[in-house]
């Protein structure tokens, strides 16, 4: 097999040493370091490499950004090497498309997990290489249990039905109330291990004392409490998927752990220094700007692209009303079954109220509304659908100055809590209004600085 040619652009003489003993002891050629995006220009087009690693933050005027934008248009794949985060430079970093993001520093390891995954994106997006077709093949046997054919959603399932025969790790991104664990759900059913265990893991709800525990298990006696040996979600899911919902919600400390068994595919228990072999499959989700939460500094830009491999994006349900009757009418037909009761439908008034709506808390507020609409309902039709007013309603763009992503994940809290009474948990409590775990909602607003008293 012909080794790959690797072209360097380092300008600390040392870390090009180091990149290139480490890519030379791992098969790759290194056909050229150049210290500048000057000099890289002049010996490219010379070396003809098959892939570039750029340090982001040369020691010239000119940035690996602005090569990064130059390989882009010449169709050349590339890396960003950095030990820079803050925001400004991710976001024009990411709007270059690399296949990766190695971050400094970084161990032999790293780099070559790197490499593999940049070079199985690249070949699956040139056609050199197919994903299984397990999954196209077995979509009308599987039921996954996703509902609607809108525009929006079939651009999403598309991107299931690719990945799913893979073992490539999946980073579902969305709103609260969209469905990722649905979603989730549907990559492991499409997948070869659909078999095989599906572990869920709400990191939200996992005290930050017990992360570890419940991720990697312990052995008897680890610690205070630990009266007998307990296998971790892990190990639990071992040959099977993993599904860690949530994933911006971990502490610092546990994002670090979390890469380690990402990169070593092994574990090591509380208590025993043993390291065990596992072979899972990662999905993680988030409603998060996991971007700005790395250039905040609260989640590690190395979890974030060894996670981001192939983010599926999920439409909210105000950019798939057309999939509102297929929906409406799932829940309906599933809450007359519940309470027992014959109705027959939702009259071309209602509909058309329930279309005509934003649905802020996507598809799980339209399960509650017509939960609550089919336990209102005294005739044989729902007639009527009560949804939040105008007052009630997040404002719109145009309505005032725009509020940051924060500022209206906070006042949109504020207003369920409002709603539930300041309840937080059990029926129509402000979790269940949003769509969330309490637990996670508990997260939330200590994150944003709502007072306890709610609580």
């Amino acid at each position: 097999m012909k080794k790959k040619r690797i072209f360097i652009v380092e300008d600390e003489f040392i870390v090009a040493n180091d990149l290139r003993d480490m890519l030379l002891g791992g098969g790759y050629e290194v056909c050229g370091i150049a210290a500048s995006v000057e000099q890289a220009r002049k010996m490219i087009p010379e070396k003809e490499p098959d892939w570039v690693l750029v340090d982001i933050m040369l020691k010239t005027e000119t940035t690996g950004i602005t090569l990064g934008k130059e390989l882009l248009a010449q169709k050349i794949p590339f890396l960003y090497i950095s030990a820079n985060t803050n925001q400004q430079m991710l976001e024009a970093a990411k709007a270059t498309q690399p296949y990766g993001f190695l971050v400094k520093p970084f161990r032999e390891r790293d780099l070559f997990v790197m490499l593999d995954i940049a070079a199985y994106r690249y070949d699956v997006e040139t056609g050199k290489i197919k994903a299984r077709d397990t999954a196209k093949n077995s979509l009308l046997q599987v039921d996954t249990g996703i509902i609607g054919n809108s525009a929006a959603l079939t651009a999403a399932l598309e991107k299931v039905h690719s990945v799913a025969g893979t073992n490539t790790s999946v980073l579902l991104m969305g709103e609260s109330g969209t469905g990722k664990e649905r979603f989730a759900q549907a990559v492991h059913k499409l997948s070869a291990r659909r078999n095989k265990p599906f572990v869920t893991v709400n990191c939200a709800a996992l005290p930050v004392s017990l992360i570890e525990s419940e991720l990697f298990g312990h052995e008897r006696g680890a610690f205070t409490g630990a009266s007998q040996k307990r296998m971790g979600k892990f190990e639990q899911a071992n040959n099977g998927t993993i599904f860690l919902d949530e994933i911006g919600e971990l502490p610092p400390e546990a994002q670090i752990k979390l890469l380690r068994v990402l990169q070593e595919r092994e574990i090591e228990r509380l208590g025993n220094s043993a390291v065990v072999k596992v072979d899972v499959r990662v999905i993680a989700a988030t409603n998060r700007n996991l971007e700005k939460e790395v250039a905040t500094g609260r989640f590690r830009l190395d979890l974030y692209y060894r996670l981001n491999i192939f983010p599926i994006e999920l439409p909210p349900l105000r950019n798939r009303k057309a999939d509102i009757p297929l929906l409406a009418q799932h829940f309906l037909t599933q809450y007359c079954q519940s309470v027992q009761k014959h109705i027959s439908g939702i009259t071309q008034h209602a509909m058309a109220k329930l279309q005509a709506y934003e649905w802020p808390g996507n598809i799980r507020e339209l399960e509650h509304v017509i939960e609550r609409s089919v336990i209102l309902a005294q005739t044989d039709a729902i007639t009527e659908i009560e949804l939040p007013s105008d007052a009630d309603m997040v404002s719109t763009p145009g309505s005032g100055p725009l509020e940051t992503l924060e500022e209206m994940e906070r006042n949109h809290i504020l207003k369920a809590l409002k709603l539930s009474s300041g309840r937080v948990s059990g029926k129509s409590g402000a979790a269940e209004m949003l769509g969330i775990l309490p637990q996670t909602l508990y997260s939330k607003m200590k994150k944003l600085g709502i007072q306890t008293r709610y609580q």
